[in-house]
């Protein structure tokens, strides 16, 4: 069912308050390259399309998306990770110094290849571009101990002038529940922690709100939810029990999100716009981004929800790996006022 106004303009004043808080940014750095190339003809050397090449970007993919989409927000960012001297490193520390985010807590280490993603693109002049492989380059070692210790102080000094930590673990290691819960250590006070992590959720302890999508939900308790109300009701308050988490937003694509808390019933929040995605590359990203943006400000879960929601309908109509600015998430709340549905 629709909101009223009201809620209309107390999501306003969330937005607005993004940039009087400071997020701090444990994530995996991932540097995006998108290859685009025009169909030319089919190699005689097999049955392959040539591609005549036209263009090339690196853009900041990961918990350097999540970097990104914060710093587009207006919130103010201090990331922590880690890149190789290497050119994908270069591009995503250059993307950062020109939005004017810190890169202080990124450490460098020749010895580490950067994580990148390589998606090759063809298409016709005139016509979208498609996907056709994509090329993977990760870490071949663990981190280091003194490496993983280094990221663990990084983090706990940006905690202390921190309103919120985003953890973003896809798997590389420099976003582990060992440096989380060594960073966390003798940690005073007590804020947000938002945790993305791709197949290892149930590890980490001491955060305080996770953003799965449902294939990691079932993925992490071995169940299968599809449309089953009940069952996706049952698998969210487990997984707050479990984590002992403030606060769980379940991601459900076209399907829309369920945002949990520990006091209330969930809330089906049905997808902003329209079901046709242009593309979801990093829509997660966004997602955990605006979530922990509106808890740093100290909105509670449903709000917060309700405006990740907002975000995660934006950006999946951009191609790429995007981002949402706060003018377009301020137009999206006049657009349409936050609903729910009922069960």
């Amino acid at each position: 069912m629709p909101r009223t106004s009201h809620e209309t303009n107390h999501l306003r004043k969330i937005i607005e308050a993004f940039p009087r808080v400071t997020v701090a940014v444990l994530g995996d750095m991932v540097a995006d390259e998108f290859v685009f190339g025009e169909i030319s003809r089919v190699s005689r050397e097999a049955p392959v399309l040539i591609l005549r090449h036209r263009e090339r970007t690196i853009v900041p993919g990961g918990g350097a998306n999540a970097v990104n989409n914060l710093a587009d927000l207006g919130v103010n960012v201090l990331p922590v990770g880690i890149v190789g001297t290497d050119e994908p490193g270069r591009m995503l520390l250059r993307a950062f110094r020109h939005k004017r985010i810190p890169v202080s807590g990124i450490l460098k280490d020749k010895d580490h290849a950067t994580t990148s993603k390589t998606r090759i693109l063809a298409g016709m002049p005139h016509t979208w571009r498609q996907q056709v492989v994509r090329i993977d380059r990760e870490p071949e070692s663990e981190l280091s101990v003194h490496m993983a210790r280094e990221l663990a102080l990084a983090t706990r000094e940006y905690l202390r002038a921190s309103d919120a930590l985003l953890v973003s673990d896809y798997g590389y290691g420099a976003a582990n529940p060992r440096i989380l819960a060594a960073a966390m250590s003798r940690r005073s006070g007590s804020i947000p922690v938002v945790l993305d992590s791709r197949h290892r959720m149930l590890e980490f302890s001491g955060v305080t709100a996770a953003t799965p999508n449902e294939p990691e939900v079932e993925e992490a308790l071995g169940i299968k939810i599809g449309q089953d109300w009940n069952a996706l009701s049952g698998a969210g308050a487990e997984i707050v029990s479990r984590m002992k988490l403030q606060s769980l937003l379940i991601t459900r694509g076209r399907d829309g999100m369920v945002a949990f808390s520990e006091k209330h019933k969930p809330v089906d929040i049905p997808i902003f716009g329209g079901d046709e995605v242009t593309d979801v590359t990093g829509a997660g990203d966004t997602v955990i981004a605006t979530y922990t943006a509106a808890l740093a400000t100290g909105a509670g879960a449903e709000d917060a929800a309700h405006l990740a929601n907002y975000a995660g309908g934006i950006v999946v109509m951009k191609r790429g790996t995007a981002t949402v600015s706060r003018d377009e998430l301020l137009h999206a709340i006049e657009q349409a006022p936050p609903a729910t549905r009922s069960h």
